[in-house]
């Protein structure tokens, strides 16, 4: 059995300094592991608190202080045997390509990863995309980190069919129900379209940053539609939460998995080998 931990982050966090504010974030990832969480996911944004705490006020020299300063200062912290997290997103500085993207940092035992946001959204502006979609193991799964957006496009599923990930999870940040909604139908989406279990949360609260100064979410998790996971709840969906930190456990059954992906006969198009070719006909 795997535990994940999906918590909603309230960026509002009571802080006066970078130091300060990434203990308040070290402290909800090692409750979760404490208390027997072996993954944690922390939502996009989850570091735009930094944003006041550092001078001058800009994303840039928020990447500069996140990425030089306070992950090196916490990741003996966060690195641990049989644990990992997904950090949220913040932003980064490229230096090569001088841009910025939205990048979440991703602590698996004693590795270092990263998944940058591919598709943006109008008020992303100051940010460049992506350009790769990483799959990464951990506990024996197959792990992607889709952010926000990016669930919500189909090509990506489509180009993770036959990859073989067991989940996905999904760090979002959205003001209004309507994203919160178009973030979880979509998610609810790719766990029937690949065959995965797929977890997400959303940022809360209000924040002194204009890119997102209004946040609403929740926590949730969805299943396959498929008989080897008929006796439980196949979605599961908290309240819409406007600020604070809330947390939603998720304990995954591999072998669930793997029973599912021997019942060939069964209606499972992440079981599909081969895709019709056809043509679009407008009549």
């Amino acid at each position: 059995m795997i535990a994940i931990d999906l918590c909603t982050f309230d960026s509002r966090a009571a802080a006066k300094s970078p130091a300060a504010f990434a203990a308040v974030v070290v402290d909800c990832v090692e409750d979760s592991w404490d208390n027997g969480a072996d993954l944690v996911l922390l939502p996009e944004f989850a570091w735009v608190g930094l944003v006041p705490l550092v001078e001058p006020k800009t994303l840039k020299r928020t990447a500069e202080v996140f990425w030089g300063e306070v992950l090196p200062a916490v990741k003996s912290l966060l690195i641990r045997p049989g644990k990992a997290v997904v950090l949220g997103t913040v932003p980064f500085w490229d230096e090569e390509r001088q841009e910025l993207r939205n990048r979440a940092p991703i602590l698996v035992e004693d590795r270092v990863l990263y998944q940058d946001k591919l598709h943006l959204t109008p008020w992303e502006s100051d940010f460049s995309p992506g350009t790769e979609l990483r799959i990464w193991e951990f506990a024996g799964l197959r792990f992607a980190v889709v952010i926000c957006l990016d669930i919500e496009i189909p090509e990506i599923s489509t180009r993770l069919r036959g990859a073989g990930v067991d989940v996905i999870l999904v760090p979002s940040a959205t003001e209004t129900v309507l994203g919160v909604e178009r973030v979880g139908r979509c998610a609810s989406a790719r766990a029937v379209e690949l065959g995965c279990v797929v977890g997400v949360c959303h940022l809360t609260g209000t924040t002194e940053v204009e890119l997102i100064d209004v946040n609403v979410g929740r926590t949730g998790v969805y299943w396959p539609s498929q008989a080897a996971f008929r006796d439980a709840p196949r979605w599961s969906e908290s309240d819409i939460i406007e600020s604070g930190i809330h947390k939603q456990r998720l304990i995954l059954d591999p072998k669930l998995l793997q029973v599912m992906r021997r019942m060939p006969l069964e209606t499972n198009p992440s079981l599909l080998k081969k895709m019709p070719v056809f043509e679009l006909v407008r009549d």
